[in-house]
């Protein structure tokens, strides 16, 4: 993840940021990699060799191993440093406790989760589910530059290589690899997801934006201004919980969507992925949690499709399109839900 340094700007030479999760054009042609299980693709002693992740029937392939046997590049040292440092913050946590830290805490978990990483990086412009003026757009994904997930390019190119590619060996974060793998590590290995996805070549409508490309070059910036920024208001418990207690927080959630979500669940509907509909990361996560139904249709910008699937990020949206904010608002109609059933 491109947390602290901005990644390069050669494309052939870029290092994918960790914390994304990528979707290509709703009108592009689905592309459905193998996900047989190697069990039934492999005589038995050979179907031995991989095992199912627990309490799942996800068969763990090929399993990549990131921490050791390999050469580390500085930008996975400083991916790796970072994260470690922000888990480390964390650890103050109960000893700077205030309720002034807690309610910007909370604050900040819907303001960079919400309004940052689902409702802007996810679903506007990774998958142009609906349209918004320019300068909320703008405003919406500078709240997810505070994530610390990685600059818009980033993030959303990563994500729309996560569904061109999704549970084959050339995902950005598959289960297939290792359940651990396609929650943290994959972050940690960046020349091998560029060899396998390439560079951002696959986001040319958000580097045609100066706004987008400002934020790519001057990412590191942001999160440390924050960081004084609250340190000024409430000291070390505003930093500790506003900087450490709640990116680690939304960090984890995200990464759920990632591991979780393509491990545990119901399948609802014919994606040809792993892709799972997983309640609790939904609550979690502001509605993301309903993943297979995002992959069965990437487009929508209604995640939750039953009245009892709560969705918070579809009801801002609903909230946006009644006032006269969102327009072009994406949802599956009832032919195309006939079409996906299973």
């Amino acid at each position: 993840m491109a947390l602290i340094t901005s990644p390069p700007s050669n494309p052939k030479a870029h290092q994918l940021s960790p914390l994304h999760c990528a979707s290509r054009w709703s009108g592009q042609a689905k592309l459905v990699p193998d996900i047989t299980s190697a069990a039934e693709s492999k005589s038995e002693p050979e179907a031995a060799k991989f095992r199912r992740i627990l309490l799942s029937d996800v068969v763990v392939k090929s399993q990549r191993r990131v921490f050791f046997g390999r050469k580390w590049n500085a930008y996975d040292l400083v991916n790796a440093s970072v994260i470690l440092a922000l888990h480390c913050l964390c650890l103050f946590a109960p000893f700077r406790f205030n309720w002034m830290a807690l309610l910007v805490t909370v604050a900040l978990y819907v303001v960079t989760g919400l309004f940052g990483i689902t409702l802007s990086f996810h679903r506007n412009l990774s998958h142009r589910s609906f349209k918004v003026p320019i300068w909320l757009e703008y405003f919406f994904a500078y709240c997810g530059l505070q994530a610390l997930q990685g600059s818009p390019i980033t993030w959303v190119s990563t994500h729309r290589y996560h569904h061109q590619f999704v549970d084959s060996e050339r995902d950005p974060h598959s289960p297939t690899a290792g359940f651990w793998f396609s929650h943290i590590s994959w972050l940690f290995d960046t020349t091998s997801m560029n060899e396998r996805c390439g560079g951002p070549n696959n986001v040319g409508d958000l580097k045609k934006q100066p706004f987008y490309r400002f934020l790519d070059k001057t990412y590191v910036i942001h999160p440390i201004a924050l960081g004084a920024l609250l340190y000024g208001l409430g000291g070390f418990p505003c930093l500790v919980w506003g900087m450490g207690v709640r990116v680690v927080w939304v960090y984890h959630i995200t990464w759920l969507i990632n591991s979780a979500c393509h491990v545990w669940g119901k399948q609802p509907w014919k994606t040809g992925d792993l892709s799972r509909n997983n309640w609790w990361v939904a609550l979690l996560s502001f509605g993301e949690g309903w993943h297979n139904n995002h992959h069965a249709f990437e487009y929508s910008a209604r995640h939750g499709l039953q009245w009892w699937e709560l969705d918070m990020t579809w009801y801002v949206v609903k909230l946006l399109q009644a006032i006269g904010l969102a327009t072009d608002v994406k949802v599956p109609t009832e032919v195309q839900k006939k079409r996906m059933a299973i």
